[in-house]
């Protein structure tokens, strides 16, 4: 007997894999297809938003990723919203460079700016017997 096929629901594709001991443990991933649509509406919005201030497309940025990344930080699924956090970078540096004619934003300027507006990821929803525990 095999193991389980994966299943999407609720944004996450379920999947069976094994813990840090061995054991059996459902991991929860973002659905890529819904990753990707995400990854284009950003896109789309800061080629709309691309004359704005940086500071209004850093606050915006801050408010999306923030929403999106407290959604899905389940644990285990930091290394999908990694992978998000670094396209959102790549896709906003790419909008900042169309700007003017000079190709002159380094990565070392963008990395700070990136490290002010783009928050990185967490787990914000440990597993239901840590949250659930007892404190007495």
């Amino acid at each position: 007997m095999g193991k389980p096929e994966t299943f999407d629901f609720l944004g996450f594709t379920h999947c069976c894999s094994t813990n840090r001991s061995g054991g059996f443990q459902v991991l929860r991933l973002t659905v890529k297809k819904r990753m990707c649509a995400t990854l284009l509406a950003i896109r789309d919005e800061l080629k709309r938003r691309r004359h704005e201030p940086i500071r209004v497309q850093g606050q915006w940025l801050t408010r999306v990723v923030s929403g999106y990344l407290n959604y899905h930080a389940v644990p285990g699924n930091l290394i999908r919203l990694g992978g998000f956090r670094s396209a959102v970078c790549r896709l906003w540096r790419q909008a900042l460079k169309r700007r003017s004619q000079r190709n002159r934003l380094q990565w070392s300027r963008f990395g700070r700016l990136a490290d002010i507006y783009i928050p990185k990821p967490r787990t914000a929803h440990p597993y239901p017997e840590e949250r659930f525990a007892s404190r007495t």
